[in-house]
């Protein structure tokens, strides 16, 4: 994986050196609301996805990147495919925290990573799931062009499922070398 760049945000590929600050970011009551369920997850527990985040990377291209603004240290966000083995698709998941919200950070950052998915991985589809009370996050995966496909209860929790078949999406994104900032 590489970095990814849009006009205002270097999308990087997570490592373990940033456990801590994606726990920080995970147990965020606005950001785990949706994203856990509203659970606060014990630092173990990020750790444990990170890596299965770098396992997918390394099996097959389908990782996680941290969402920084150009030019900052800190990240504001994470957005990539979840850890899982269907070689039909990835399923996208992206979140930001609340200082980064309402800035189209999520779009930009998930229409990266789906152009990413499409034309250097060569995935035929993409999912993504939203909580129903989640309406932002639906909108952006409407604005990205996802088609909603059904609506489900899974574990307990009411929600809604998109999925976009292989197109180029419009908009410009590069590639950098996998150079890593470090803080």
């Amino acid at each position: 994986m590489k970095n990814i760049v849009t006009a205002r945000l270097t999308l990087r590929p997570i490592s373990l050196a940033d456990v801590d600050a994606v726990h920080e970011l995970w147990i965020d009551p606005d950001v785990r609301r949706y994203l856990w369920d509203n659970l606060v997850i014990p630092r173990e527990r990020a750790e444990q996805m990170v890596r299965a985040m770098i396992a997918g990377a390394e099996r097959n291209g389908r990782g996680m990147w941290l969402i920084h603004e150009q030019g900052a240290d800190e990240p504001c966000g994470f957005c990539g495919f979840i850890p899982r083995d269907e070689p039909d698709h990835a399923q996208l998941i992206y979140g930001l925290a609340p200082s980064a919200w309402g800035r189209g950070y999520a779009t930009e950052s998930a229409r990266a990573v789906m152009e990413y998915g499409f034309a250097t991985l060569g995935l035929p589809k993409i999912a993504a799931a939203a909580d129903v009370p989640n309406t932002a996050s639906a909108r952006v995966l409407e604005r990205l062009g996802m088609r909603f496909v059904r609506r489900e209860i899974v574990h307990g929790i009411d929600l809604l499922f998109y999925e976009i078949e292989n197109s180029l999406l419009p908009g410009a994104v590069s590639t950098e070398s996998p150079h890593t900032p470090r803080r």
